[in-house]
């Protein structure tokens, strides 16, 4: 388990951070007991072993006039490493698509895409997603309301688990 690498201070310098980014080094450390220059080399540490891959402010789409959420379930002609590696690659050239998972099971991969509104979605969809190479059915779901948006990992789930295996 890559946990085993870190230390408690670690991990709780991971679940402050993961809590909020934007905190100065010195509330930081503050936070999890040890002074300042030593909490700057453990997050330079974690960032380049790369327990932290970034910084983002967590942005509303509704209020840039992103009011369409969509997750598009897509099943492909072919299974074959190099047609999962390219939909991958064109995915990531899409900009209405902001997560890309590929699936076990019925489905190939689960797209969250966001749109200023239905025509523009739509228009993706038919002109962009169906029409891409080795794209054999797309099923869609829009996002009514979002009940629960917590990026991350549980700390305290993980913190559990690592107290009762010791």
């Amino acid at each position: 388990m890559a946990t085993t690498r870190l230390d408690p201070i670690d991990r709780k310098i991971l679940a402050e951070l993961q809590a909020d980014g934007r905190m100065t080094n010195v509330e930081l450390a503050k936070r999890v007991g040890i002074s300042a220059p030593p909490c700057l080399r453990r997050v330079r540490t974690l960032e380049e072993a790369g327990f932290i891959r970034g910084y983002h402010a967590d942005v509303d789409a509704r209020e840039l006039g992103f009011e369409v959420q969509v997750f598009a379930n897509v099943g492909l002609q072919s299974q074959a490493e190099a047609d999962l590696s390219a939909f991958e690659a064109r995915c990531a050239e899409w900009p209405l698509v902001r997560e890309c998972h590929m699936l076990n099971g019925e489905v190939d991969f689960i797209l969250k895409c966001v749109a200023p509104d239905l025509s523009t979605f739509q228009r993706f969809l038919t002109e962009e997603l169906t029409a891409a190479s080795n794209v054999a059915s797309v099923k869609t779901a829009l996002v009514i309301r979002r009940s629960k948006d917590q990026p991350g990992v549980p700390f305290d789930v993980l913190e559990a688990r690592l107290a009762r295996d010791t």
